[in-house]
């Protein structure tokens, strides 16, 4: 065993970010915030979520990092950019891409830059409606991430084709 594997390495490490950034959005959604949303106090239930949440974010950011730039070296292993021209073929990469985009710009841009300043003002109005929509968002996000999860465990092994 002189040989390292790329491939597989590259694979495992794809796999390992895969897990622990869906994995984590899994937990935020469906233990995170519920326990956060049974507290009485409504004002106190952003505060908790915020600062637990905010550990996780750069657990979040790493893996989706990673994620990103071991699927983008896999591609070029593969030469499979071709994939991308066929979306009926191969819907499950362009998923994969869509999901990964919208959390690296809510990760990287827009949480840090825009939704914590939002988030503060808008639960001042109105803190019950607030982690509403974050759990809202968070639900839309798991569910999406669950399916391009799915179809790419499928489809990497021959399945999910619609054409």
């Amino acid at each position: 065993m002189t040989d390292l594997n790329d491939f597989a390495i590259a694979r495992a490490l794809h796999l390992l970010a895969i897990v622990l950034w869906i994995g984590g959005v899994a937990f935020v959604t469906l233990v995170l915030l519920p326990a956060c949303r049974g507290l009485p106090d409504n004002r106190q239930q952003l505060e908790l979520f915020e600062a637990l949440e905010h550990r996780f974010a750069a657990i979040a950011r790493w893996s989706v990092l990673l994620a990103g730039l071991s699927g983008l070296w896999l591609t070029s292993r593969l030469d499979a950019w071709s994939r991308f021209t066929d979306p009926l073929q191969w819907w499950w990469m362009h998923g994969t891409v869509a999901v990964w985009t919208i959390l690296a710009v809510m990760l990287y841009i827009l949480e840090p830059l825009v939704l914590h300043r939002v988030f503060r003002a808008r639960a001042q109005r109105d803190p019950v409606g607030t982690m509403a929509l974050i759990l809202r968002v968070h639900r839309i996000l798991l569910a999406a991430s669950l399916a391009v999860v799915i179809g790419a465990a499928a489809g990497s092994h021959g399945g999910w084709r619609f054409g």
